[in-house]
């Protein structure tokens, strides 16, 4: 006979079997030792015969809750294979969603390397800072050199107002200015990309607890 029971309350029991049976395989005691002159085995200090019934009743309690676990998940893993969910970014199976969301969060099969959006964001994000630091710093010692053939040109205490000599100068700063190349303009794609992973992250956490708070599943 099959029992009908909430994803939440499947999830949970199936957290307390963990525990139950790593417990239950601590304490239990499978071999011991006896001699012939003695009626209590060495460790657990009980007949062979008792020894060997609590043996017995320990193996197959962790074979029953092994068991139990193992329906259980299934059950879970089936439901959330054809139950679905909805964000704002599309439509995944509570499988997908769930193997998305341990993804951009780095805690996979293949761990933080297959975090895609947040390695991308961070490359952005360090060439972007970079890229700005090592312009702001040719322009600074441009502007210095510019200077320096300023003053060469008109002379420190010149107060002369014929620019034309400059001209040369204003030409050498503008044939010499370093400029950012951003194609994609990577600032508004880092924002891009922190909003969405945000956004889906909060989504798919929210709509997983609802779907398992409501979907029922068939444990036999």
């Amino acid at each position: 006979m099959s029992e009908k029971m909430l994803v939440t309350q499947a999830l949970d029991e199936r957290d307390l079997l963990v525990k139950k049976i790593a417990d239950k395989i601590a304490k239990a005691s499978f071999v011991d030792t006896i001699k012939p002159n003695e009626d209590k085995v060495f460790v657990m200090r009980t007949s062979r015969e008792e020894y060997a019934k609590e043996a017995e009743s320990a193996y197959q309690q962790i074979m029953d809750l092994i068991e139990r676990f193992q329906k259980l998940d299934a059950a879970i893993v089936a439901s959330n294979a054809k139950t679905e969910i909805t964000t704002s970014y599309g439509t995944f199976t509570v499988a997908g969603a769930i193997s998305l969301r341990s993804r951009l969060r780095g805690l996979g099969s293949y761990g933080e390397d297959a975090d895609f959006e947040g390695r991308l964001r961070n490359k952005f994000t360090y060439e972007y800072n970079d890229r700005i630091q090592f312009r702001d710093k040719k322009n600074s010692q441009l502007q210095a050199t510019a200077e320096e053939m300023r003053l060469s040109i008109l002379g420190k205490d010149s107060k002369t107002k014929d620019e034309k000599p400059l001209g040369v100068v204003e030409a050498y700063v503008k044939e010499n200015t370093t400029e950012l190349v951003d194609p994609l303009d990577v600032k508004k794609k880092i924002e891009q990309l922190t909003e969405k992973r945000g956004t889906l992250l909060t989504e798919l956490d929210t709509q997983i607890k609802v779907s398992n708070a409501t979907t029922f599943i068939e444990v036999a």
